[in-house]
């Protein structure tokens, strides 16, 4: 059964094995990423901004776990209030895990703290156009394309187009 907790300080060597054993498989959805960035170390910094951003309402970074193991994370970033009320979403899964409904779950799980725990009015996930996988995962948990985002995201070493999605509270309810 899949869930979805906030990360803490404690799973950065899980975390960090975890993207170590899956960094091919992740790399052409990511920046580029040197080797620090896979070390214990590092995830544990990553971890403590992170939670220092939930502190303040920037963001909340969650892991996802399946059968009480950490399988990914799912992040809700750039938390703006005010009038915006909004976030962006971003997540991956081990490889071992795609294609098994996982990241749907979880993407459900993540909208349920963005519009019920958090009061945000809308989330918004960037993907990029051949990544038919992720783009299935948020057409599934209700969200809908609105717009193209030219050069938006510098990925695997290159500037490239994002379709944008987004969901909106009124649309949960």
């Amino acid at each position: 059964m899949t869930a979805i907790r906030p990360v803490h300080l404690s799973d950065a060597a899980e975390i960090a094995a975890l993207r170590r054993d899956n960094r091919d498989h992740l790399a052409p959805w990511e920046p580029l990423r040197d080797d620090e960035h896979f070390t214990d170390a590092s995830v544990l910094e990553r971890i403590a901004s992170d939670i220092a951003a939930a502190e303040i309402d920037a963001g909340r970074s969650l892991v996802i776990l399946d059968g009480g193991r950490i399988v990914g994370q799912i992040a809700l970033n750039s938390i703006i209030r005010g009038a915006f009320q909004s976030c962006s979403i971003a997540y991956w899964v081990a490889k071992s895990e795609t294609g098994r409904g996982v990241a749907t779950a979880a993407v459900r799980l993540a909208k349920r703290v963005a519009f019920e725990d958090l009061g945000l009015h809308r989330v918004q996930g960037e993907v990029l156009p051949h990544n038919l996988g992720s783009r299935k995962v948020l057409e599934r948990t209700g969200f809908v394309r609105y717009g193209l985002a030219p050069e938006y995201l510098r990925i695997a070493g290159r500037w490239q187009d994002h379709v944008l999605y987004q969901a909106i509270s009124a649309d949960w309810a």
